[in-house]
Protein backbone atom coordinates (compact mmCIF):
# COMPACT_ATOMS: atom_id res chain seq x y z
CA UNK A 1 0.00 0.00 0.00
CA UNK A 2 1.47 3.37 -0.55
CA UNK A 3 1.81 5.84 1.64
CA UNK A 4 0.24 8.97 1.32
CA UNK A 5 2.60 12.36 0.74
CA UNK A 6 1.96 15.33 2.49
CA UNK A 7 0.59 17.16 -0.02
CA UNK A 8 -2.15 14.71 -0.29
CA UNK A 9 -2.66 14.37 3.43
CA UNK A 10 -3.09 18.52 2.91
CA UNK A 11 -5.25 18.69 0.00
CA UNK A 12 -7.23 15.49 -0.29
CA UNK A 13 -9.58 15.17 2.67
CA UNK A 14 -10.10 11.13 2.23
CA UNK A 15 -6.38 10.45 1.87
CA UNK A 16 -6.57 12.62 5.26
CA UNK A 17 -9.29 11.08 6.93
CA UNK A 18 -8.80 7.70 6.20
CA UNK A 19 -4.56 8.48 7.39
CA UNK A 20 -5.38 9.37 10.64
CA UNK A 21 -8.53 7.41 11.25
CA UNK A 22 -6.25 4.40 10.80
CA UNK A 23 -3.62 5.92 12.82
CA UNK A 24 -6.07 6.69 15.61
CA UNK A 25 -7.08 3.21 16.05
CA UNK A 26 -3.61 2.10 15.89
CA UNK A 27 -2.45 4.20 18.56
CA UNK A 28 -5.40 2.86 20.89
CA UNK A 29 -4.22 -0.42 19.74
CA UNK A 30 -0.52 -0.08 21.12
CA UNK A 31 -1.66 2.35 24.13
CA UNK A 32 -4.00 -0.20 24.98
CA UNK A 33 -1.22 -3.63 25.02
CA UNK A 34 1.39 -1.80 27.06
CA UNK A 35 -1.39 -1.22 29.38
CA UNK A 36 -1.80 -5.00 29.36
CA UNK A 37 1.28 -5.81 29.98
CA UNK A 38 1.81 -3.17 32.99
CA UNK A 39 -0.84 -4.77 34.52
CA UNK A 40 -0.38 -8.17 33.34
CA UNK A 41 -2.96 -9.68 31.56
CA UNK A 42 -2.46 -12.83 29.83
CA UNK A 43 -0.92 -13.27 26.61
CA UNK A 44 -4.26 -13.89 24.95
CA UNK A 45 -5.69 -10.54 26.19
CA UNK A 46 -3.78 -9.24 22.68
CA UNK A 47 -6.42 -11.02 20.50
CA UNK A 48 -9.15 -8.73 21.90
CA UNK A 49 -6.86 -5.67 21.99
CA UNK A 50 -6.92 -6.49 18.31
CA UNK A 51 -10.22 -7.41 17.64
CA UNK A 52 -11.41 -3.63 19.55
CA UNK A 53 -8.53 -1.89 17.43
CA UNK A 54 -10.50 -3.18 14.16
CA UNK A 55 -13.69 -3.29 15.41
CA UNK A 56 -13.32 0.51 16.82
CA UNK A 57 -12.10 1.18 13.13
CA UNK A 58 -14.84 -0.20 11.55
CA UNK A 59 -17.72 0.88 13.93
CA UNK A 60 -16.50 4.45 13.89
CA UNK A 61 -16.65 4.74 10.09
CA UNK A 62 -20.09 5.56 9.90
CA UNK A 63 -19.80 8.53 12.35
CA UNK A 64 -17.87 10.41 9.69
CA UNK A 65 -21.01 10.63 7.43
CA UNK A 66 -23.74 11.17 10.64
CA UNK A 67 -21.45 14.28 11.29
CA UNK A 68 -21.56 15.37 7.94
CA UNK A 69 -25.41 15.49 8.51
CA UNK A 70 -24.76 17.38 11.40
CA UNK A 71 -22.41 20.02 10.07
CA UNK A 72 -23.94 23.56 9.84
CA UNK A 73 -26.65 23.27 12.24
CA UNK A 74 -27.07 24.77 15.53
CA UNK A 75 -24.35 24.27 18.54
CA UNK A 76 -27.12 22.35 20.55
CA UNK A 77 -28.20 20.55 17.54
CA UNK A 78 -24.58 18.62 17.12
CA UNK A 79 -23.52 18.55 20.65
CA UNK A 80 -26.87 16.31 21.26
CA UNK A 81 -26.41 14.46 17.79
CA UNK A 82 -22.48 13.81 18.45
CA UNK A 83 -23.23 12.38 22.41
CA UNK A 84 -26.09 10.28 20.68
CA UNK A 85 -23.61 8.80 18.05
CA UNK A 86 -21.06 8.13 20.40
CA UNK A 87 -22.96 6.42 23.10
CA UNK A 88 -25.13 4.13 20.63
CA UNK A 89 -21.67 3.44 18.90
CA UNK A 90 -19.81 2.63 22.08
CA UNK A 91 -22.90 0.03 23.15
CA UNK A 92 -21.75 -1.65 19.77
CA UNK A 93 -18.12 -1.72 20.47
CA UNK A 94 -18.51 -2.62 24.07
CA UNK A 95 -20.65 -5.87 22.73
CA UNK A 96 -17.70 -7.52 20.24
CA UNK A 97 -15.18 -5.76 23.01
CA UNK A 98 -16.81 -8.35 25.68
CA UNK A 99 -17.81 -10.98 23.58
CA UNK A 100 -14.02 -11.30 22.48
CA UNK A 101 -12.68 -11.17 25.99
CA UNK A 102 -15.29 -13.93 26.38
CA UNK A 103 -13.73 -15.83 23.83
CA UNK A 104 -9.62 -15.45 24.27
CA UNK A 105 -9.47 -15.01 28.00
CA UNK A 106 -12.31 -16.30 29.92
CA UNK A 107 -14.46 -18.72 28.56
CA UNK A 108 -16.51 -19.64 31.52
CA UNK A 109 -17.88 -16.05 31.76
CA UNK A 110 -20.65 -15.85 31.04
CA UNK A 111 -23.30 -11.96 31.22
CA UNK A 112 -26.23 -12.98 33.24
CA UNK A 113 -27.53 -9.17 32.52
CA UNK A 114 -27.05 -7.27 29.70
CA UNK A 115 -26.25 -4.44 31.87
CA UNK A 116 -22.85 -6.78 32.34
CA UNK A 117 -23.06 -7.48 28.43
CA UNK A 118 -22.62 -3.46 27.80
CA UNK A 119 -20.43 -2.85 30.42
CA UNK A 120 -17.48 0.22 30.15
CA UNK A 121 -19.73 1.72 27.56
CA UNK A 122 -19.72 5.52 29.09
CA UNK A 123 -15.43 4.73 29.18
CA UNK A 124 -15.66 3.52 25.20
CA UNK A 125 -18.33 6.75 24.47
CA UNK A 126 -15.23 8.87 26.21
CA UNK A 127 -12.80 7.51 23.72
CA UNK A 128 -15.42 7.95 21.00
CA UNK A 129 -16.05 11.43 21.87
CA UNK A 130 -12.52 12.43 21.81
CA UNK A 131 -12.61 11.34 18.07
CA UNK A 132 -15.67 13.51 17.33
CA UNK A 133 -13.59 16.06 19.09
CA UNK A 134 -10.88 15.80 16.71
CA UNK A 135 -12.73 15.31 13.79
CA UNK A 136 -14.62 18.54 14.17
CA UNK A 137 -11.62 20.46 15.20
CA UNK A 138 -9.80 19.13 12.13
CA UNK A 139 -13.02 20.34 9.82
CA UNK A 140 -13.42 23.35 11.64
CA UNK A 141 -9.49 24.13 10.71
CA UNK A 142 -10.14 23.12 7.19
CA UNK A 143 -12.90 25.33 6.83
CA UNK A 144 -11.07 28.37 8.26
CA UNK A 145 -8.59 27.70 6.05
CA UNK A 146 -10.75 27.71 2.78
CA UNK A 147 -12.49 30.54 4.24
CA UNK A 148 -8.44 31.87 4.08
CA UNK A 149 -7.66 31.29 0.91
CA UNK A 150 -11.08 32.30 -0.49
CA UNK A 151 -9.99 35.94 1.11
CA UNK A 152 -6.74 36.31 -0.28
CA UNK A 153 -7.44 35.13 -3.40
CA UNK A 154 -9.97 37.62 -3.31
CA UNK A 155 -7.78 40.41 -2.14
CA UNK A 156 -5.18 39.20 -4.89
CA UNK A 157 -7.61 39.41 -7.73
CA UNK A 158 -8.91 42.75 -6.40
CA UNK A 159 -4.74 44.39 -6.32
CA UNK A 160 -4.58 42.63 -10.09
CA UNK A 161 -7.62 44.65 -11.05
CA UNK A 162 -6.34 47.66 -9.49
CA UNK A 163 -2.98 47.60 -10.90
CA UNK A 164 -4.29 47.08 -14.22
CA UNK A 165 -6.77 50.22 -14.01
CA UNK A 166 -3.70 52.24 -13.04
CA UNK A 167 -1.29 50.88 -15.40
CA UNK A 168 -3.79 51.22 -18.60
CA UNK A 169 -5.16 54.17 -17.27
CA UNK A 170 -1.82 55.64 -18.63
CA UNK A 171 -2.05 54.11 -21.95
CA UNK A 172 -4.62 56.32 -23.74
CA UNK A 173 -2.93 59.71 -22.05
CA UNK A 174 0.20 58.58 -23.92
CA UNK A 175 -1.33 57.73 -26.80
CA UNK A 176 -2.55 60.85 -27.28
CA UNK A 177 0.35 62.73 -26.70
CA UNK A 178 2.05 61.07 -28.68
CA UNK A 179 -0.73 60.96 -31.42
CA UNK A 180 -0.34 64.59 -31.52
CA UNK A 181 3.44 64.71 -31.87
CA UNK A 182 3.23 62.57 -35.20
CA UNK A 183 -0.03 64.85 -36.21
CA UNK A 184 2.54 67.28 -35.61
CA UNK A 185 5.10 65.68 -38.05
CA UNK A 186 2.62 65.66 -40.53
CA UNK A 187 1.29 69.08 -40.71
CA UNK A 188 5.30 69.49 -40.94
CA UNK A 189 5.24 67.53 -44.08
CA UNK A 190 7.80 65.40 -42.04
CA UNK A 191 6.62 62.33 -43.00
CA UNK A 192 9.90 59.84 -43.25
CA UNK A 193 9.79 60.84 -39.21
CA UNK A 194 6.04 60.73 -39.16
CA UNK A 195 6.32 57.11 -40.43
CA UNK A 196 9.36 56.28 -38.50
CA UNK A 197 7.33 57.71 -35.50
CA UNK A 198 4.54 55.17 -36.21
CA UNK A 199 7.03 52.34 -36.18
CA UNK A 200 8.22 52.89 -32.93
CA UNK A 201 4.71 53.80 -31.38
CA UNK A 202 3.61 50.21 -32.64
CA UNK A 203 6.64 48.55 -31.32
CA UNK A 204 6.15 50.01 -27.89
CA UNK A 205 2.17 49.51 -27.76
CA UNK A 206 3.15 45.88 -28.82
CA UNK A 207 5.35 45.54 -25.49
CA UNK A 208 2.59 47.15 -23.45
CA UNK A 209 -0.01 44.74 -24.18
CA UNK A 210 2.26 41.69 -24.21
CA UNK A 211 3.57 42.76 -20.22
CA UNK A 212 1.19 41.88 -17.21
CA UNK A 213 0.92 44.33 -15.02
CA UNK A 214 1.42 41.76 -12.36
CA UNK A 215 4.73 40.82 -13.67
CA UNK A 216 8.07 42.57 -12.60
CA UNK A 217 10.88 42.66 -15.22
CA UNK A 218 14.63 43.54 -14.82
CA UNK A 219 16.10 47.18 -14.84
CA UNK A 220 17.59 46.36 -18.02
CA UNK A 221 14.25 45.34 -19.45
CA UNK A 222 12.71 48.04 -18.33
CA UNK A 223 15.38 50.68 -19.84
CA UNK A 224 15.04 48.60 -23.53
CA UNK A 225 10.85 49.30 -23.01
CA UNK A 226 11.81 53.12 -22.44
CA UNK A 227 14.39 53.20 -25.54
CA UNK A 228 11.02 51.84 -27.52
CA UNK A 229 8.86 54.54 -25.78
CA UNK A 230 11.71 57.24 -26.58
CA UNK A 231 12.10 56.53 -30.22
CA UNK A 232 9.06 58.57 -31.00
CA UNK A 233 10.21 61.46 -29.06
CA UNK A 234 13.50 61.97 -30.03
CA UNK A 235 11.43 62.23 -33.32
CA UNK A 236 9.64 64.84 -31.89
CA UNK A 237 12.28 66.78 -29.94
CA UNK A 238 15.37 66.18 -31.90
CA UNK A 239 18.31 68.19 -29.99
CA UNK A 240 15.75 69.76 -27.63
CA UNK A 241 15.87 66.39 -25.41
CA UNK A 242 18.74 65.26 -23.79
CA UNK A 243 19.55 62.18 -21.27
CA UNK A 244 21.20 61.05 -19.06
CA UNK A 245 21.74 57.56 -17.31
CA UNK A 246 23.41 57.09 -14.40
CA UNK A 247 22.49 53.02 -13.35
CA UNK A 248 25.31 51.17 -11.67
CA UNK A 249 25.94 47.77 -13.10
CA UNK A 250 24.23 45.43 -9.74
CA UNK A 251 21.39 47.35 -10.10
CA UNK A 252 20.65 46.06 -14.03
CA UNK A 253 19.64 42.72 -13.02
CA UNK A 254 17.26 44.07 -10.07
CA UNK A 255 13.23 43.55 -10.83
CA UNK A 256 11.37 46.29 -11.04
CA UNK A 257 7.20 46.41 -12.29
CA UNK A 258 7.26 46.64 -16.08
CA UNK A 259 6.77 49.89 -17.53
CA UNK A 260 7.02 51.74 -13.48
CA UNK A 261 9.88 54.89 -15.26
CA UNK A 262 7.57 55.56 -18.56
CA UNK A 263 4.97 57.76 -17.05
CA UNK A 264 7.61 59.34 -14.77
CA UNK A 265 9.96 60.30 -17.54
CA UNK A 266 6.77 61.12 -19.82
CA UNK A 267 5.86 63.71 -16.77
CA UNK A 268 9.16 65.12 -17.76
CA UNK A 269 9.18 65.60 -20.93
CA UNK A 270 5.74 67.29 -20.90
CA UNK A 271 7.13 69.75 -18.38
CA UNK A 272 11.15 70.30 -18.69
CA UNK A 273 11.10 69.65 -22.59
CA UNK A 274 8.36 70.44 -24.50
CA UNK A 275 7.00 73.63 -22.50
CA UNK A 276 10.48 74.97 -23.02
CA UNK A 277 11.73 76.17 -26.42
CA UNK A 278 15.26 75.60 -25.48
CA UNK A 279 14.30 71.79 -24.15
CA UNK A 280 15.93 70.26 -21.13
CA UNK A 281 17.31 67.57 -19.28
CA UNK A 282 16.24 64.28 -18.03
CA UNK A 283 18.08 61.94 -15.51
CA UNK A 284 17.62 58.45 -14.79
CA UNK A 285 19.38 56.80 -11.22
CA UNK A 286 19.75 53.60 -10.68
CA UNK A 287 21.15 51.79 -7.70
CA UNK A 288 21.48 49.31 -5.13
CA UNK A 289 21.72 50.08 -1.59
CA UNK A 290 21.89 47.30 0.76
CA UNK A 291 18.39 45.97 0.27
CA UNK A 292 16.72 48.25 -1.46
CA UNK A 293 16.50 49.41 -5.17
CA UNK A 294 16.64 52.71 -5.74
CA UNK A 295 15.33 54.70 -8.68
CA UNK A 296 15.31 58.18 -9.73
CA UNK A 297 14.12 60.49 -12.85
CA UNK A 298 15.12 63.55 -12.81
CA UNK A 299 14.84 67.07 -14.94
CA UNK A 300 15.84 70.38 -14.65
CA UNK A 301 12.36 72.06 -15.81
CA UNK A 302 10.60 74.39 -13.36
CA UNK A 303 9.69 72.10 -10.45
CA UNK A 304 6.76 72.65 -8.53
CA UNK A 305 5.20 75.32 -6.23
CA UNK A 306 5.82 74.66 -2.99
CA UNK A 307 2.84 73.19 -1.21
CA UNK A 308 1.65 71.22 -4.26
CA UNK A 309 -0.23 68.45 -2.99
CA UNK A 310 0.80 64.86 -4.73
CA UNK A 311 -2.60 64.42 -6.42
CA UNK A 312 -2.30 67.83 -8.42
CA UNK A 313 1.89 67.09 -9.49
CA UNK A 314 1.48 66.72 -12.77
CA UNK A 315 -1.37 65.05 -13.70
CA UNK A 316 -1.93 61.09 -13.32
CA UNK A 317 1.78 59.93 -13.55
CA UNK A 318 3.28 60.20 -10.14
CA UNK A 319 0.08 59.50 -8.48
CA UNK A 320 -0.65 56.44 -10.51
CA UNK A 321 3.21 55.39 -9.94
CA UNK A 322 2.64 56.04 -6.02
CA UNK A 323 -0.46 54.20 -6.12
CA UNK A 324 0.18 51.27 -8.06
CA UNK A 325 3.87 50.76 -5.74
CA UNK A 326 1.49 51.00 -2.61
CA UNK A 327 -0.68 47.76 -4.43
CA UNK A 328 2.26 45.78 -5.19
CA UNK A 329 4.73 46.58 -1.84
CA UNK A 330 2.12 47.47 0.68
CA UNK A 331 4.24 50.42 3.25
CA UNK A 332 7.55 48.48 2.11
CA UNK A 333 8.48 51.24 -0.39
CA UNK A 334 9.34 54.92 -0.39
CA UNK A 335 8.03 57.38 -2.74
CA UNK A 336 9.31 61.07 -2.87
CA UNK A 337 9.14 64.20 -5.03
CA UNK A 338 10.54 67.18 -4.53
CA UNK A 339 12.21 70.46 -6.33
CA UNK A 340 15.88 70.30 -7.12
CA UNK A 341 16.21 74.18 -7.93
CA UNK A 342 16.45 73.62 -10.49
CA UNK A 343 14.34 70.80 -11.86
CA UNK A 344 12.25 68.29 -10.08
CA UNK A 345 13.24 64.47 -8.32
CA UNK A 346 11.56 61.71 -8.04
CA UNK A 347 12.79 58.95 -5.96
CA UNK A 348 11.72 55.65 -5.43
CA UNK A 349 13.10 52.86 -3.41
CA UNK A 350 12.02 49.31 -3.51
CA UNK A 351 12.67 46.03 -1.86
CA UNK A 352 15.91 44.38 -3.66
CA UNK A 353 14.73 41.22 -5.88
CA UNK A 354 16.88 39.58 -8.39
CA UNK A 355 16.68 38.21 -11.67
CA UNK A 356 16.71 34.12 -10.46
CA UNK A 357 17.03 32.58 -14.12
CA UNK A 358 20.41 34.19 -14.46
CA UNK A 359 23.01 31.80 -13.26
CA UNK A 360 26.02 34.15 -14.58
CA UNK A 361 27.14 37.95 -13.34
CA UNK A 362 25.37 39.70 -15.77
CA UNK A 363 28.48 42.22 -17.74
CA UNK A 364 29.27 45.68 -16.97
CA UNK A 365 26.51 48.00 -18.64
CA UNK A 366 26.49 49.79 -21.58
CA UNK A 367 22.79 50.59 -21.96
CA UNK A 368 21.11 51.67 -24.09
CA UNK A 369 23.36 52.05 -27.05
CA UNK A 370 21.20 54.60 -28.76
CA UNK A 371 20.64 57.12 -26.56
CA UNK A 372 22.52 60.12 -25.91
CA UNK A 373 23.75 60.28 -22.45
CA UNK A 374 26.63 58.88 -19.83
CA UNK A 375 26.18 55.67 -18.21
CA UNK A 376 28.10 55.66 -14.81
CA UNK A 377 28.46 51.81 -14.04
Amino acid sequence: MKMPTLEELRTNRNVLFWSLHAAGWAAYGVSQYFGALLYEKPASYARVIAVSAVAGFILSMPMRYIYRRLWGRRPRSIVLGVLATCYVTALALRVVINLSYQAFVEPDWQARTLFELLGGTLSTTYLLVCWSVLYFGIKFYESQRKQEEAMLKAVALAQEAQLKMLRYQLNPHFLFNTLNAISTLILDNQNRKANHAVTRLSEFLRYTLDQDPMKKVTLRQELEALDLYLGTERLRFAERLRLEYAVEAPAFEALVPSLLLQPLLENSLKYAVSAREQGGLVRIEGRVRGSWLELSVVDDGPGLREGTPLSERRGVGLRNTSERLGVLYGENYRFAVANCHPGLRVDMALPLERDESRSEPPPRATFPPSSAGTVRA
